[in-house]
């Protein structure tokens, strides 16, 4: 396995990411608990979780993820071993979280020692916004239209709580997700002019079907050393070709919940029966190829696999040992330019 520094921390991460948001409502505490054993054994040191996981969010069983994390830490007492990671949520509808989740230091403060409680630990490696708390594209917006929020919680205001966890070593590192090119720049911005700590990643949506991260982020990862953490790199597990022809594999996330329409579109459908095609050409596994061209992006720091059986788990593991070719990556770049970003 091979590890690379967070940013412009001391901190090694795995290349692989173990991803956790089905725990709890897809897998059980035992199952998440194999997840973790395999995944360590195999070199991953690096998990990422959330308050509000596991996914599709609901009252009921929001924060198990995290549970299910913390019985494991508990029991195995490998809490050293591990860099974790997790989330606070932005403005939403969850009202099931304090009423209504902010990003103002009070409900930091307050989801931060909520997950620490769960997890059962002491700090937090790395801790991130989990979206923003501005009216700003994300989860797939297109089309960037001003809209009022003159009541949004200030970046400022968000940075100068999420110091205060640090100074309090509950939080080692500060993370963002699901931002834009100005977000991340003003992240960085009242960082040094108010010397507040630096954002050291950044967690994205990125895959073959979605390289929209390569627009106007890639180079400011490059640039300002605040690698991109890959989510969903293979598409909600589309890019596997599981899901081509209507089929509906049983247990399957996209059979199993209709909400998760992201990848799911006709252009989507045929975009993906392309790099499926090249994978079978290439003698490849296409989930395997479509992880391998993650990995090695240089603006990565991390890809986020997230597995519902370990016979996944074990084939998305493997890809970390994959190094597509020039001409490979050729072939994947002419698919890309005849229908870039599908599913942005």
């Amino acid at each position: 396995m091979e590890y690379r520094k967070l940013g412009k921390t001391s901190l090694e991460v795995s290349k692989i990411c173990l991803g956790t948001m089905t725990w709890g409502e897809q897998n059980t505490e035992e199952e998440a608990h194999q997840q973790l054993d395999r995944a360590l054994e195999a070199g991953v040191n690096f998990i990422d979780t959330a308050e509000m996981y596991p996914v599709p969010p609901k009252a009921e069983t929001q924060g198990l993820t995290e549970e299910y994390l913390g019985s494991w830490l508990n029991k195995r007492g490998k809490r050293d071993d591990l860099v974790l990671a997790s989330k606070v949520v932005g403005r939403s509808d969850m009202n099931y979280l304090r009423g209504g989740p902010r990003l103002n230091a009070s409900q930091i403060k307050e989801a931060c020692e909520a997950s620490l409680k769960r997890l059962q630990t002491d700090y937090i490696d790395l801790y991130q916004v989990h979206w923003p708390e501005r009216k700003t594209n994300f989860f797939g917006q297109l089309g960037y239209k001003y809209r009022d929020d003159q009541d949004a919680i200030a970046i400022e205001e968000t940075l100068t709580a999420l110091n205060e966890l640090v100074k309090e070593g509950k939080v080692r590192h500060l993370g963002i997700s699901n931002e834009t090119p100005w977000g991340m720049h003003e992240y960085l911005r009242v960082a040094a002019e108010k010397q507040l700590p630096r954002i050291q990643s950044i967690q994205n949506p990125y895959n073959l079907l979605n390289r929209t991260f390569e627009v106007g982020l890639a180079e400011m990862a490059i640039r300002e050393d605040v690698g991109l953490l890959a989510y969903s790199p293979l598409g909600f597990g589309v890019l596997s070709g599981k899901y081509l022809n209507q089929a509906k594999p049983s247990g399957a996330r996209l059979t199993l919940y209709e909400r998760f329409q992201r990848y799911t579109s006709p252009l989507a459908e045929k975009t993906t029966r392309h790099y499926v095609e090249l994978a079978k050409k290439l003698d490849m596994d296409p989930a395997q190829m479509a992880l391998a061209f993650v990995n090695d992006r240089p603006f990565v720091t991390s890809n986020i696999i997230g597995a519902t059986t370990l016979e996944q788990l074990e084939s998305n593991l493997a890809s970390a040992e994959i190094t597509l070719t020039e001409e490979q990556l050729e072939a994947i770049e002419r698919i890309h330019l005849e229908q870039p970003n599908p599913c942005p």
